[in-house]
């Protein structure tokens, strides 16, 4: 028995969320594996019942849980209050915290049915297949934020650390993974302005002279990191980098993917897994079943890999997306002319139909 914590949160995550486990339960079907859910809160959906994003109920669940699936939280009616009661500074930074989860892994893959759903010309990204790995836990995100007033107005300041340790556990994560593709890290920073940036490539050269000479790597700056994801996307393979630049970087590819909708994660360090979808709550369509929930049916392939070792059913549930694909079927954020337009609903109950195709 598996023991899954569900959080939908806010905005479309109510819609994923449940489309996303009704494959989970068509694989356990499949497989004869035994899941167990337990719905709980988080945030403005927990801020709205019981004034706080992250209650200590649902952290308590997480903790004693095997995964996490989480859909996605915030909105514009939680955004004007104190920073420690917005969804995301008060829900997603906590769990990433208490949980060690110091690993964002997110796949941007291009599915062949989508080589023209982008805005980039099909040459320029086809065969994108690129793994970043984003620093969790660390940087500005969880530096010490002051704010004082001046004699004009005020002043704010983020403080932006890395430690040796923070550093060297993703790097080497980064490097082990690359081994199992195609044996190249690319490593971003900004070095030649940050000082937290020169830290981060020292440690990197060193641990890559000491233990993984054999794999390719390369540094590059965040800006030109930006601008070559849009040049040469095809030629990245393991992308690392620090907490800011891979959040920035990581939306910036799903533009290669042809939606953000398309783009999975899974948050790893700790005992447990945390499984979402790198898109937001989408306020604007929430409630209108049209959300892509291919992103969170992903998240819980990535589940049944990392948490569960169960690859065979995880390769399968990333085919079934790809049949889904090819045969036409789309949500309004990815539709093309000539395509089926469905709603999140039938999205995934075509793709729990297809599962039941899809041979090895």
């Amino acid at each position: 028995m598996h023991k899954i914590a569900v959080l939908p949160g806010d905005g479309i995550g109510a819609e994923i969320v449940p489309v996303a486990l009704t494959v989970l339960d068509k694989i356990s079907q499949m497989y004869g594996y035994s899941f167990q859910y337990t719905h709980a809160l988080v945030g403005g959906a927990a801020i709205d019942e019981t004034g706080v994003p992250l209650p200590e109920e649902t952290l308590a669940l997480c903790k004693a849980s095997d995964a996490i699936l989480l859909g996605a939280v915030g909105g514009p009616k939680w955004d004007h209050g104190p920073a420690h009661l917005r969804p995301e500074v008060g829900a997603l930074l906590p769990l990433r915290k208490e949980l060690q989860l110091f690993a964002n892994v997110r796949p941007a893959v291009l599915f062949p049915a989508l080589a023209d759903a982008s805005t980039l010309k099909r040459e320029v990204i086809e065969g994108v297949d690129i793994l970043t790995m984003r620093e969790l836990t660390g940087g500005i995100y969880f530096g010490k934020k002051t704010r004082e007033d001046i004699e004009y107005g005020q002043r704010a300041v983020d403080e932006m650390a890395y430690t040796t340790a923070e550093i060297e556990r993703i790097a080497r994560l980064a490097f082990q993974v690359a081994r199992t593709r195609r044996n190249k890290v690319t490593s971003v920073d900004k070095a030649n302005v940050l000082e937290c940036s020169r830290l981060w490539r020292e440690t990197v050269i060193r641990l890559h002279e000491a233990e993984y000479a054999d794999v390719e790597l390369e540094h590059i700056y965040v800006d030109n990191a930006a601008m070559q994801l849009i040049l040469r996307p095809a030629s990245f393979d393991v992308i690392v980098t620090g907490n800011m630049f891979g959040d920035i970087l990581t939306d910036q590819a799903s533009v290669l993917t042809g939606s953000i909708g398309m783009l999975p994660s899974a948050s790893l360090g700790g005992d447990v897994g945390m499984y979402e979808p790198a898109h937001g709550s989408a306020p604007d369509i929430a409630g209108q079943n049209k959300a892509n929930p291919i992103a969170t049916i992903l998240s819980v392939g990535m589940m049944l890999k990392y948490s569960f070792g169960y690859d065979e059913a995880a390769a399968r549930v990333e085919e079934a997306v790809r049949t889904y694909l090819d045969r036409g079927y789309r949500t309004p954020d990815i539709m093309q002319p000539g395509m089926t337009l469905v709603t999140t609903e039938e999205a995934g109950s075509l793709i729990c139909d297809i599962l039941e195709e899809v041979t090895e």
